[in-house]
């Protein structure tokens, strides 16, 4: 490891995305002390356990002893400097999270893409305060903890934004050039051009990667889509030219060269587009629109990029085609684990009507990955991915199964209802007796928890789909109302009217014949919820017991709840996470699998003993 004349500096590194980790490697080989902080606590976990690895154009290797999943955990370790390496999207949630941070003589680094993202940091710590840098370097995850580095066109760039404290800035860039990552220091003004024009190549081709979904030598292979590039930089040289930004002399053909030599892989802001997460198009070419406003500069092309990207987010993939993996780490702000109970995990699977939800539990029952794919789809692929992501990451002691197809998924341990999952997570949850109201894509299950967390009794509708959550699809359809858009209209409404056909097929008629007589849209919507809520409350119900609602469609229709609160006149909850409930319970009764086989193991072998022994 590389030492330093200089005592080492303590730098905690937010985000380990490609940039965070490869910052991360090249400063614990300088010497210095590192802290990391990501809420992926499955990458976290990798990384405590096996370190960051960097392989492709950059092969290293480094372990680290302090990893965290909360932002709070590193303010008691007094950092000398933060660095920023989150995507500009997650910087409103990281900066309330970083509340109490010391204000003066910490320095707080903007390692992230887009024009003005450093901004945030300057109003919320000081521009004395605040370092911009212009990484050259990009990766991939190969694994959570293992970056394919793609490559480094040094050097990168540091500064300090008002330039009062240039010394910081330096010794940080010596530090990283003196491993080889070359990064040198200039002004203020410098900073900003360099800022300026690593937006221009990644606003000139991200978007159109990302609606197009198509890897960036893909699009260079193409004249057409070339010229559609071209167009969206002039745009940028015009609105830079008006900012005053000195942009390099033939800087279109720079850009152009540059492009030509792209890879075969997305940009980051198309991967986040394609797997329908948030984008930073708002500090791409947004931000070119921004400007090109400010100086009465037309910027088209930037604006058609910008609004398809954010139409393609609100509409959240549409209902077409079939579903892509979807994976999430869970939000809930629990400590890094230390106990040997977070080596073992648990994995559970709700093989349902519509989606198979996954969900993988470690000993501390907290939720470190899952996802949800299409049950009813001929392309097995994006199943199998999930399951063999969850294996590749964790360690699984046992899996359950649970849901409609538990009897035909192999790999399960042990298989469970959906209703004794349910009950079990509902239990874990809350620690009480109570009634769990369970509406599914096909059925609605009405379920009661005794006080030790047993199933007591159990109803289920008994009227085919309606008023379950294909029902409600259908409805949706047939009237033209978007999905997501159903609990905001029927909110809107005080209607009384419901639909009276049990069967979804007569409810379809029904429902046109209001469209006929020009009932207002948001009275449609809350008409359908009204349908469905009062065949809940047909539903057998211990009113004694606190009521709590789970499944897909209380996750997509928060509207449900208030109605059922009118309904019932009660107090109505929902399970956290309520689409993995049933997941979640099958995985608590995989970790109870292993428990008894552990606890069986040892009486079998006392036993076999006194069946030998010689008394």
């Amino acid at each position: 490891m590389h030492t330093s004349t200089e005592s080492p500096q303590t730098i905690a590194v937010v985000g380990m995305g490609p940039v965070g980790q490869i910052l991360a490697v090249h400063l614990r080989e300088a010497g210095q002390r590192v802290i990391l902080c990501d809420r992926d606590k499955a990458r976290m976990h990798r990384i405590r356990k096996d370190g960051i690895r960097l392989v492709g154009a950059m092969q290293k290797h480094a372990e680290f002893d302090e990893v965290y999943s909360s932002v709070a955990d590193v303010l008691p370790l007094e950092p000398d400097v933060v660095v920023l390496a989150v995507k500009a999207y997650h910087m409103e949630g990281v900066l309330t999270e970083m509340e109490g941070f010391p204000r003066e003589g910490v320095a707080y680094v903007s390692a992230q893409n887009g024009i003005d993202v450093e901004l945030a940091l300057a109003d919320e710590f000081g521009e004395a305060s605040t370092y911009r840098m212009v990484v050259n370097y990009a990766g991939n995850h190969r694994a959570p903890n293992v970056i394919g580095v793609s490559f480094f066109n040094p050097p990168n760039y540091i500064a300090s934004i008002d330039d009062s404290h240039p010394e910081v800035a330096t010794r940080l860039a010596e530090t990283l050039s003196s491993v080889r990552l070359d990064t040198v220091t200039v002004d203020s003004y410098e900073i900003l051009r360099r800022v300026w024009e690593k937006t221009v190549l990644n606003s000139s081709l991200s978007a159109l990667c990302g609606v197009a979904q198509m890897t960036m030598k893909e699009v260079m292979a193409l004249p057409d889509m070339v010229h559609i590039i071209e167009q969206v930089i002039i745009e940028s040289i015009a609105v830079a030219n008006a900012e005053n930004i000195q942009l390099e002399t033939n800087f279109l053909r720079h850009c152009l060269r540059y492009l030509r030599r792209s890879g075969n892989h997305f940009p980051s802001l198309a991967v986040d587009l394609l797997h329908r997460r948030p984008t930073e198009i708002d500090y791409f070419n947004g931000k070119f629109v921004e400007y090109g406003k400010k100086h009465y500069i037309r910027t088209p092309m930037h604006l058609l990029f910008t609004n398809m990207v954010k139409a393609i987010t609100t509409k959240h993939g549409g209902q077409n085609g079939a579903a892509p993996v979807v994976r999430e780490t869970t939000a809930y702000d629990v400590p890094p684990h230390k106990s040997n109970a977070a080596d073992s995990y648990y994995l559970g699977v709700d093989l349902g009507s519509a989606y198979t939800k996954l969900v993988v539990m470690n000993g501390q029952h907290d939720i470190l990955y899952r996802e949800i794919v299409r049950t009813l789809n001929r392309d097995r692929k994006p199943l199998y991915e999930a399951l063999g992501h969850a294996h590749e990451h964790f360690p699984i002691a046992a899996t359950c199964a649970a849901g409609y197809g538990r009897e035909h998924f192999p790999d399960a341990d042990l298989t469970m209802t959906e209703i004794q999952c349910a009950a079990r997570r509902a239990y874990q949850q809350l620690g009480t007796g109570c009634s769990i109201i369970d509406i599914g894509a096909e059925d609605i299950k009405a379920i009661e928890v005794d006080a030790k967390g047993h199933v007591s009794n159990f109803y289920m509708n008994s009227k085919c789909a309606a008023g379950t959550g294909a029902f409600l699809t259908e409805m949706a359809e047939r009237v033209e109302i978007d999905i997501d858009d159903m609990s905001k209209l029927a909110a809107l409404s005080s209607t009384s009217k419901e639909l009276n056909s049990f069967c979804t097929v007569f409810s379809k008629t029904e429902v046109m014949k209001w469209m006929f007589d020009q009932v207002p849209i948001e009275d449609i919507a809350r008409g359908i919820y009204l349908s469905l809520a009062n065949r809940v409350l047909k539903l057998k119900l211990d009113s004694d017991l606190p009521l709590y609602l789970a499944g897909g469609v209380v996750a997509h229709h928060p509207y449900l709840r208030t109605l059922l609160e009118e309904l019932f006149g009660r107090q109505v909850g929902v399970l956290r996470d309520p689409q993995y409930c049933v997941a979640a319970g099958a995985a608590l009764f995989a970790e109870r699998h292993v428990r008894r086989t552990a606890a069986i193991s040892p009486t079998l072998t006392t036993l076999l003993q006194h069946e030998v022994s010689p008394s």
